[in-house]
C-alpha cells in the first residue's frame, strides 16, 4: 500500500512533506504542516477541535478550496496490533464533482493528511479538465 501510494503521487501539484501535531486532553490541538506546492515548500500552523481538524485546517490555509466540502473521513486498520498501519479515505465534493483520496501510514494523522492532499490533487485535476480550452472559448465567442 505504501509503495502504490508513493508511485501514484509523484506528479502531483501538492506533495506532503511533514506534519507535527500536538494532541491530547490538555490544551488546544495544533498542527504544523509542510507541503510542497508547485515545487516550493510552504509551512503553516493551525488549531482545531482535535488533531484531525487542526491538520485539515492547516491544509486549508495552504491550499484554497473554500467550496470543497468534506463528505467522508474514514479510518481502517490494515494490519493488526498497536503498530497497525492505518488506511484513510477522504471524500470531498465541490460544484458537483466528488473525489476520493486514499493514503496509508503507521501514523493515522499522517495518513489523514496524505489522504486529504490526495483528494485535493484529484480535485485540482478535475478543475483543470472542466475549464474550457482556448480553442473552445474562441469557438464559443464566435
Amino acid at each position: 500500500a505504501l509503495v502504490d501510494d508513493s508511485v501514484a503521487r509523484e506528479n502531483n501539484t501538492i506533495k506532503f512533506v511533514s506534519l507535527r501535531v500536538e494532541a491530547g486532553s490538555i490544551g488546544p490541538q495544533k498542527a504544523e504542516l509542510v507541503l510542497e506546492i508547485d515545487g516550493q515548500e510552504q509551512t503553516t500552523q493551525s488549531g482545531g477541535n482535535g488533531p484531525v481538524d487542526a491538520t485539515f485546517n492547516a491544509i486549508g490555509q495552504l491550499i484554497a478550496h473554500p467550496q470543497a466540502k468534506l463528505q467522508l473521513y474514514q479510518v481502517h486498520a490494515v494490519t493488526e496490533g498497536t503498530d497497525a498501519q492505518a488506511e484513510v479515505t477522504v471524500k470531498i465534493q465541490e460544484d458537483g464533482k466528488t473525489v476520493l483520496g486514499h493514503a496509508a501510514s503507521v501514523d493515522t494523522l499522517v495518513a489523514s493528511a496524505k489522504a486529504y492532499v490526495n483528494a485535493l490533487n484529484k480535485l485540482l485535476t478535475k478543475r483543470e479538465r472542466s475549464k474550457p480550452s482556448d480553442d473552445e472559448s474562441v469557438v464559443a465567442a464566435e
